[in-house]
């Protein structure tokens, strides 16, 4: 009972000042159209399924500039492109900014993690290290040939799968292993799974072991509407959340460690992977580049740069599945152009453009981030007309404009071809899977290639089906299968006859 009035006691004045906010700030008259609300909660009760699909189905209603009163927050949400062009170049500054969040303050070494520092210099510094150090063309042209060795060990394991007559592959384990190979070897020189271990128990054991540690949304939540819910610890959400950071932390710490125990931080700058050259650079500017900070970085590649592009090629390869004539047409493109002397590689994506319209119709119809990482207005500031006070929250609903059939013809359809004739630079306001304006994904084109080249070589070496029992289902039938929980996506596939040749060398 003690318990329970000092509970009330703390409730009781929160109240009291979330009906005075509301009270006091009420929305200007100019302000974009919103639902009803209700006292204290506002909005929520209005979010019936997931986030991107309840505010997809309100925009519907309200138009593609909404606003919203989630708690105790103000949230305006924008789906269109003239608003998110507004946004993201008139308004870029002013949005510039990141909310804080009972995840950030728990999970982001301090918001040292730069998807979600403060705008201003240390911000900018740390994104100019990732982009010169990963993200820039001469890193890419330098990290490609780790890419190519974990394509070859991906091929290996298929090969050995359809030897043993198996034919039957778990594409969601097998695409998961490669990203998560690819950033670790990129990052911190060894592999998450290796190579002996990618066909065995062992290997999904430790995939799902990384993918648990890392696979965790910075979104908003309840927490962050209801400030009093944190001071009570609602459901141990906050609890939860120190539980992770430490295990993240002890991993993380343990790459560094691992690095400066093997003193490579002497090698020639080319051959450093990113934790040694961010220990040289401790070592000329301790102050800055702290262990945190270093671990900060590392964290954000993590939980950006895997699971993101495993998602995307998961999701192309059931979209192939279930188009076959996009899929023989890929296939056709990769014999023109490309052929068999060699395995497909970063040099030969630019022959292929019907392979990057693919992708970007996959990346149109499941965004992986369905709701782009949300902005926070830092002074007041108008968006299509309409006034946006300093303070509120800007989502971006990339999954609702994606799908708008004010913009997109057939936009529920798998349609590859609307790519071709898309003028991407006048049109890009439009298709934003990657974010816009000064804090966009400055990863982009380390994941397109990372997708591409995984996507390619499956066509360019294997023949592909939908497992038998799911011949007599329709093309959605992978998109159901995907969104119940545990189911991964599986395939049938077979060595293609032309690459017998090519995969004997792999």
């Amino acid at each position: 009972m003690e318990n329970l009035s000092n509970y009330a006691l703390l409730i009781i004045p929160f109240l009291f000042l979330v009906i005075l906010k509301q009270y006091l700030s009420h929305q200007p008259q100019n302000s974009p159209p919103s639902p009803r609300a209700l006292p204290l909660i506002g909005h929520l009760h209005l979010i019936k399924s997931s986030l991107y699909l309840s505010l997809t189905s309100l925009s519907s209603q309200y138009g593609p500039i909404l606003s919203l009163q989630l708690g105790y927050k103000s949230v305006v949400v924008v789906s269109s492109p003239p608003a998110i062009e507004e946004c993201f170049t008139k308004n870029d500054i002013v949005f510039a900014n990141r909310p804080k969040s009972v995840a950030g303050d728990r999970l982001t070494y301090n918001y040292a993690a730069f998807a979600w520092s403060p705008y201003g210099h240390f911000w900018r510094t740390l994104r100019r290290l990732s982009v010169v150090e990963l993200f820039s063309s001469h890193s890419l042209h330098n990290s490609a040939k780790i890419r190519e060795q974990e394509i070859y060990v991906l091929l290996r394991v298929l090969q050995r799968v359809c030897k043993t007559g198996g034919r039957r592959v778990d594409l969601h384990y097998l695409v998961s292993a490669y990203s998560f190979n690819h950033m670790m070897r990129a990052v911190a020189g060894k592999r998450c799974v290796g190579e002996e271990d990618v066909a065995s128990e062992v290997g999904k054991e430790a995939v799902k072991r990384i993918r648990g540690t890392f696979f965790t949304s910075l979104s908003l939540g309840i927490c962050d509407f209801f400030p009093v819910l944190r001071w009570i610890g609602y459901k141990g959400v906050e609890k939860n959340l120190k539980l992770l950071h430490k295990k993240r932390d002890e991993f993380l710490q343990s790459l560094i460690d691992e690095s400066r125990g093997r003193n490579d931080v002497s090698r020639e700058k080319k051959e450093r992977v990113l934790i040694e050259t961010l220990l040289s650079l401790q070592a000329s500017e301790p102050e800055f580049y702290t262990d945190d900070v270093i671990k900060s970085i590392v964290l954000i590649l993590f939980i950006a740069g895997t699971e993101t592009s495993a998602v995307t090629i998961e999701w192309a390869m059931s979209l192939l599945l279930t188009h076959p004539e996009e899929l023989h047409k890929l296939k056709q493109e990769i014999d023109n152009h490309i052929g068999h002397d060699h395995l497909i590689n970063d040099a030969d994506l630019a022959k292929l453009p019907y392979l990057r319209c693919i992708i970007n119709e996959t990346l149109r119809l499941y965004p992986p981030v369905p709701l782009l990482l949300p902005h926070y207005s830092s002074e007041k500031c108008t968006v299509g007309g309409y006034d946006v006070p300093k303070g509120t929250i800007l989502m971006v609903n990339a999954w609702a404009m994606h799908r708008d059939p004010n913009i997109w013809e057939e936009p529920d359809k798998f349609n590859p071809r609307r790519f071709q004739a898309m003028e991407m630079e006048r049109e890009a306001w439009k298709f934003v899977p990657f974010g816009m304006g000064r804090r966009a994904c400055p990863g982009a084109a380390m994941g397109l290639r990372t997708i591409s080249l995984a996507l390619g070589a499956f066509v360019q070496c294997f023949e592909w089906e939908k497992l038998l029992e799911h011949e007599d289902m329709d093309a959605n039938y992978n998109s159901r299968i995907m969104l119940q929980k545990g189911k991964p996506l599986e395939a049938v596939c077979v060595p293609r006859d032309p690459a017998a040749d090519l995969l004997s060398r792999i």
